[in-house]
């Protein structure tokens, strides 16, 4: 079990980051959830506050490269293991933050991960 936080977190169900925190759920992981508005996904809250949550294991990205820059810190303040930046998320300048920081970059897709049982 991984505890993972969906950054750009959405209350919308068509939405991917929205199906995201539902199927880590499903699939047994302590889901935090930081959104551009408060709300409750799957029994996750979701928070607008950038919380210095404990133990996150991996950050999974629904941002844009743009809206990506104010979380850089904040991001690096929580220490996880991974990022993963999902389709539209690339950013290399990212990549080189966090890779000089010492934590892992995937390029991928959380839900293909969790489907495929990479995650």
């Amino acid at each position: 079990m991984k505890h993972t936080l969906v950054l750009g977190a959405s209350l919308n169900p068509s939405r991917y980051s929205n199906l995201a925190i539902h199927r880590l759920v499903s699939h047994g992981h302590t889901v935090k959830a930081v959104g551009l508005k408060e709300g409750e996904v799957a029994g996750v809250s979701i928070t607008t506050q950038k919380e210095a949550f404990e133990g996150i294991d991996t950050v999974t990205l629904y941002l844009n490269p743009k809206r990506q820059e104010e979380y850089y810190n904040y991001i690096l303040s929580l220490a996880p293991k991974r990022v993963i930046f999902n389709p539209g998320t690339e950013n290399q300048e990212f990549y080189t933050l966090l890779r000089r920081n010492g934590i892992e970059v995937e390029v991928a897709c959380t839900l293909v991960l969790l489907g495929t049982n990479q995650y």
